[in-house]
């Protein structure tokens, strides 16, 4: 039976708790002490503290647990959660007695392990659900008990989305082996351009958060309300489900050497006024994050009323996939308007490949990652991941050449097995919703299939066929995708999360085969379906095959075919793709075509480029832009074969050189190879002079103007890493050593055990030939000063996630002014600002990891 929470979740308007951290702080909560040491310590203060939110209107509280993992807890982790769901539950039941509003509930909160997930980090996905496992074990034995019970699990303040996946598969399959069940929220911080520290979106972010079943899902912290609202219209439009909204009281302050916010309770209500009225599939959650108190809750309760939510008839029911940065639309986009046929890149794939089947059979994981990079720059939108082959193992195989694609491009993949063990292995470790191939009518295929696609969340493909077979007619597909759409329901799956595959068949053998796929199509369109064609079957068997099969396309196209699986590579189906797209009316302003014609003018025999005073200067036509990170028209958006071959994403200046494109593309064999040729002919300072600075160069400045982001910037880092390796080798057998250009500390300081950001600035430093000295996390004052007095270090690096450890950033270096006057102190991390850093005597605010790094080489000029 579900809990009356879930219920309520978007039928009514609910309101959260504020802040915890920054109200302990005006309690005494030490610099460096951890907050949820106070349940035991002074429970009568949290519990106070839930009691005045739940008076002051707050429906859900959130309970003190928000760093408590094994990691920080690992002897008393029990006593920490258990006495944390004491005090929550003593302050809901006295409120109970008089709170004007009955609707009382108690939320496991839960953030961040702190930790960068490989490949960006060192902590593996396995690893990182079994630390969530830990903590959510404990609350779930807790809440056995009556006196320690929850209602619904929060995981606040993700910074990625990789982490937040791993975080509500360890819930929901410590549900599925208890038997418990509780409502999953989630919220994400976003940056003022709308996007988590890896570079998701609100639209990836939604799409994969949908797909895993969450209950709610928003943003908080980070931001004040005003700066939060372009982040909350963009969740809004997206989402299907309620959206929480927990802004912080504007930006901290230091004051007398507490943390103080500068937007007061009144500004703070007339910003959420403007939230609160943005149009939403169902009623939002608003609450509060640092700074704010039970004041601001109790007068948002007072004075916010949220408008009614859209009718459910008139929100489009878009079908979406996702990688970590980019989502890509079938049939239609989120405002119901149609969009041209998604192409799904084919050529990673063994099926009548000589070469590629060599590749997997001798780990050739380079040649295959450069088949995804070739179809991204010839426009593929979604890649098709297909590694069977009898003699290796698959479902390995399958989660490495995901893995490893993911790392170095941000289309959506589709997972295309025939095994469900595989399916299940690449569907949990895929960054993102993905595309899955496939499902058909067959009820033990449906029975093994359609669990993993409602634990894992993503798009299914739906074969029509069953154990009867294919059937000719189309009447009879159509019936097939009818069973398929009906079974799917008995799981929680929509429609809108079904793609049709009437399927292809070839001509050669059946003359008619080509018309009853094409009414298949159409019957599945104009019942509001989408459909999905490996289109190359229908030539099989017959000479000039592109001909047939460029036509065919054209044919599926004008029929209703929302995506083909196709080779990028062939002309005539790329000559098919944009000239039908254009006719159908989905190019606007012929935008797509004529820039497609001008990038590819030169190698078509037929045509001559367009002068580009020909190209529409207002565009029109559905691009893939940085602002939303949607796929849904014929652009060069997802990548443009330049002369450096670098898709447009990742391109450079022209002529780069192979290693630098290397280093751009995060290719790490190819820039230790290049590296090593390059060594027979070149000095190793040009080298690094011509080749990798400027490489890791063009990379920071495409992540500092938000065009590339952390997983690329790291995956550039690793690449150019590999690259100093071979010529440190190289000199070190020569006899030469290379020259440090100077010693740098970094550390997080004390009571913050989050090193995600100095993780990322050590990785670069080291980069650009810094010796780091890394002193890890939760680091007091003293130890940073002896490290800095040790080797006279010139320059100290601090960095903080959390409100209550400024304090100890400041209290450090006020130690290092003393005993190292000489030191130079930058700073860093998701609670800092300039003003926060100049209060706290910095002399440096690094507001990214680039940042740091041009520092310190101006510093060691």
């Amino acid at each position: 039976m579900k809990n009356s929470l879930e219920n309520l979740l978007g039928k009514t308007p609910l309101f959260f708790d504020g802040g915890t951290g920054t109200i302990l702080q005006s309690k005494g909560l030490k610099p460096g002490e951890l907050p949820e040491t106070w349940n035991i310590k002074h429970p009568e203060i949290i519990e106070q503290l839930h009691y005045d939110y739940f008076m002051a209107g707050a429906n859900i509280i959130k309970s003190n647990t928000f760093g408590a993992f094994t990691t920080k807890f690992p002897l008393n982790l029990k006593s920490v959660i258990s006495a944390a769901l004491v005090n929550a539950n003593k302050a809901r039941t006295r409120a109970k007695k008089s709170a004007a509003d009955k609707n009382l509930f108690i939320a496991f909160d839960i953030s961040s392990t702190g930790k960068l997930l490989k490949p960006m980090g060192d902590l593996d996905f396995e690893d990182c659900i079994t630390l969530y496992k830990k903590t959510f074990q404990t609350a779930f034995k807790c809440a056995q008990e009556k006196s320690q019970a929850f209602d619904c699990i929060l995981i606040e303040t993700m910074n990625d989305g990789y982490e937040t996946k791993a975080a509500i598969i360890a819930a929901k399959e410590l549900m599925e082996k208890t038997g418990t069940s509780y409502p999953i929220l989630v919220t994400n911080v976003y940056d003022a351009d709308c996007r988590t520290l890896s570079g998701s979106t609100p639209e990836t972010m939604i799409a994969m958060l949908e797909g895993l079943g969450v209950a709610a899902a928003g943003v908080n912290c980070s931001l004040g309300p005003k700066e939060m609202l372009p982040a909350v219209e963009r969740l809004c439009k997206a989402a299907s489900i309620p959206v929480i909204i927990n802004p912080n009281a504007g930006l901290p302050k230091v004051i007398d050497g507490k943390t103080v916010f500068d937007v007061n309770a009144k500004e703070f209500v007339q910003a959420m006024k403007k939230i609160a009225a943005v149009p939403s599939a169902q009623y939002k959650i608003l609450g509060g994050c640092c700074g704010t108190n039970p004041e601001y809750i109790g007068l948002m309760k007072k004075t916010v009323k949220q408008r009614a939510p859209i009718p459910a008839e008139k929100i489009p029911q878009t079908c979406i996939i996702s990688s970590n940065t980019k989502t890509v639309c079938f049939g239609h986009d989120t405002e119901g308007k149609r969009v041209p046929c998604v192409l799904i890149g084919e050529r990673i794939n063994p099926t009548g490949k000589k070469k590629f089947k060599e590749a997997l059979r001798n780990n050739d994981i380079d040649y295959i990652i450069h088949q995804g990079l070739e179809q991204e720059t010839a426009d593929a939108q979604v890649l098709d991941v297909n590694v069977g082959l009898p003699e290796i193992d698959e479902k390995e195989m399958m989660v490495r050449v995901m893995t490893e694609l993911q790392a170095v491009t941000d289309l959506p993949l589709q997972i295309d097995t025939s095994s469900a063990k595989v399916m299940e292995a690449a569907l949990r470790r895929y960054n993102g919703k993905p595309l899955i191939n496939s499902v058909n009518g067959k009820k033990e295929i449906m029975d093994a299939v359609f669990p993993l696609v409602k634990k894992y969340g993503g798009v299914v493909i739906g074969l029509t066929l069953d154990e009867r077979g294919i059937p000719s007619k189309a009447a009879d597909r159509l019936k097939i995708a009818q069973k398929i759409y009906k079974e799917a329901a008995r799981y929680g799956i929509t429609k809108k999360d079904i793609i049709i595959d009437p399927l292809a068949m070839a001509v050669s053998s059946d003359s008619q085969a080509g018309l009853a796929t094409l009414q298949t199509v159409r019957g599945i369109f104009e019942a509001g379906g989408n459909t999905s064609l490996g289109i190359s079957n229908v030539s099989f068997g017959l000479p000039n095959r592109e001909f047939v099969t460029s036509s065919f396309f054209t044919m599926a196209m004008q029929n209703g075919l929302s995506a083909a699986i196709m080779n990028p590579l062939q002309l005539e189906m790329k000559k098919a793709w944009y000239t039908t797209s254009l006719l159908l009316g989905l190019d606007g302003n012929c935008a797509g075509y004529i820039e497609w014609i001008n990038n590819e003018g030169g190698s078509l025999p037929l045509a001559a480029a367009v002068p580009a005073s020909a190209t529409p200067s207002n565009g029109g036509h559905p691009r893939n832009t940085p602002e939303t990170g949607t796929s849904g028209g014929p652009s060069r958006a997802s990548g443009t074969a330049k002369a450096s071959g670098v898709p447009e994403a990742l391109e450079g200046p022209q002529n780069d050189s192979a290693l630098k494109t290397a280093i751009i593309k995060g290719l790490k064999n190819d820039a230790a190879n290049t590296t090593k040729e390059l060594l027979k002919t070149e000095e190793s300072l040009s080298i690094i002079n011509n080749h990798l600075i400027p490489g890791l160069d063009y990379v920071g400045k495409q992540f500092e103007a938000k065009k590339m982001y952390l997983p690329q910037l790291l995956m550039a880092a690793d690449a150019a890493k590999t690259a100093f390796d071979e010529i440190r080798g190289f000199m070190e057998k020569s006899g030469k050593k290379g020259k440090s250009k100077g010693k740098v500390i970094i550390a997080t300081v004390k009571g913050d055990i989050h090193d995600i950001g100095k993780n990322i600035v050590k990785i670069l430093l080291q980069n650009y030939d810094f010796e780091v000295i890394d002193l890890g996390k939760d680091v007091p004052p003293e130890t940073v000063v002896a490290a800095c007095k040790k080797d006279k270090v010139q320059l100290v690096g601090l960095s903080a996630l959390m409100t209550t450890t400024v304090a100890a950033m400041e209290d450090t270096i006020k130690l290092l002014r003393k005993e190292c006057p000489w030191a130079k102190v930058c700073v860093g991390g998701a609670v800092m600002t300039q003003e926060y850093s100049d209060k706290i005597g910095a002399d440096f605010y690094g507001k990214d990891a680039m940042d740091t790094v041009r520092y310190a080489l101006e510093l060691f000029k």
